[in-house]
């Protein structure tokens, strides 16, 4: 709209642009989580922009199908416990604790997590180490050991618990 135009309407230019800038900004509810429609997006006759942000390009760029995998235990403190791991269609992993019931912790949040997943596995010890495996779109195996202990993960305690987070696994075949 035009200054003209918010001024017939009894508004000022800056308050028209910032009315018109809140509706256009996405909520956080929005961002970040799975993504359960890939193709939530209209095709457009323009030709594509560059990628604002490293982040903007992540999404462009990869376009997966979702995976999940399951471990559970059966023995000791961590008995009838589920982890579980999904990616969404953007190539994020994300993991739950069961005994966190509806919190999916983005694995992006761990140190050297690849960028774009493909597939997923995930087993535990008797001991107690969570093993979670991301098969990048490059093929690459990505590993990552987290210690489970009476306290649910969470994406406060996610990091301590997995160290130095995830590492690829060498000579994964390619």
């Amino acid at each position: 709209m035009t200054k003209l135009a918010w001024a017939a309407r009894g508004i000022s230019a800056a308050t028209g642009a910032v009315l018109l800038g809140s509706l256009m900004v996405p909520s956080a509810a929005a961002s970040g989580g799975m993504d359960h429609d890939p193709h939530h997006k209209k095709a457009s006759s323009h030709p594509a922009k560059a990628p604002a942000s490293p982040d903007d390009e992540h999404k462009e760029r990869c376009s997966t199908s979702r995976d999940i995998s399951t471990a559970g235990s059966d023995f000791g403190l961590l008995a009838g416990t589920l982890f579980r791991l999904a990616t969404d269609r953007r190539g994020h992993a994300f993991l739950n604790d069961s005994r966190n019931p509806g919190v999916w912790i983005n694995l992006g949040i761990l140190a050297n997590a690849p960028k774009c997943v493909t597939d997923t596995a995930a087993s535990i010890t008797e001991a107690g180490t969570l093993t979670v495996n991301l098969l990048a779109r490059d093929g690459v195996i990505h590993q990552a050991r987290c210690t489970a202990s009476a306290t649910p993960f969470t994406p406060a305690n996610l990091p301590a618990a997995c160290g130095t987070g995830f590492s690829p696994v060498e000579d994964t075949p390619v």
